[in-house]
């Protein structure tokens, strides 16, 4: 019987790898057999630094939360209990871009807090401030025709459906 060699699958199965180790110092990246061990730990390394960085980002959420409750005269576990109890659904990384570019708004959300941890603040109360600050910060003029017609339904405005966009911006202002 005839002699049957790997060939192309062998050849680009050892290139694929090669590829990989492109970089590598020394032999890792020549020598098929150690850029095959070095990629094997890399790629393993990189699934455990994946996860690893999400923790090491929520730390870093969590203490610049921390700072600005501290500024703010409260507790970094009371505040965020207070938002639970307050029924604001917010995560860390939005509570610390708030933190960062925004201390007014964020001194109100610990205003919310407080209110929350004393019994005060309920979800309906809540969820009614964030509609209302929502809508203050839509500008109507950026909204698509759709969105205009939608909201004109909400308000109960009578024959939305045939309005163009400017007569729509008129009867909603």
């Amino acid at each position: 019987m005839a002699r049957v060699k790997g060939g192309n699958i062998h050849k680009n199965r050892r290139k694929k790898v090669l590829k990989q180790a492109s970089g590598y110092f020394g032999s890792k990246h020549k020598v098929y057999k150690t850029a095959s061990e070095q990629v094997m730990h890399s790629l393993k390394y990189a699934y455990r630094d994946r996860r690893q960085n999400k923790r090491d980002m929520r730390k870093l959420w969590i203490t610049r939360i921390n700072a600005a409750c501290r500024l703010n005269d409260i507790s970094y576990s009371k505040f965020i209990s207070g938002l639970n109890k307050a029924g604001v659904e917010i995560n860390r990384k939005m509570l610390s871009e708030i933190a960062i570019d925004d201390p007014k708004t964020f001194t109100s959300l610990v205003k919310i807090a407080k209110e929350g941890l004393e019994g005060k603040a309920t979800k309906q109360e809540v969820k009614t401030t964030k509609t209302v600050e929502k809508e203050a910060k839509t500008d109507l003029e950026s909204l698509t025709v759709a969105e205009l017609k939608k909201l004109a339904k909400e308000k109960n405005i009578e024959n939305y459906t045939t309005m163009k966009k400017a007569e729509l911006l008129d009867a909603l202002k």
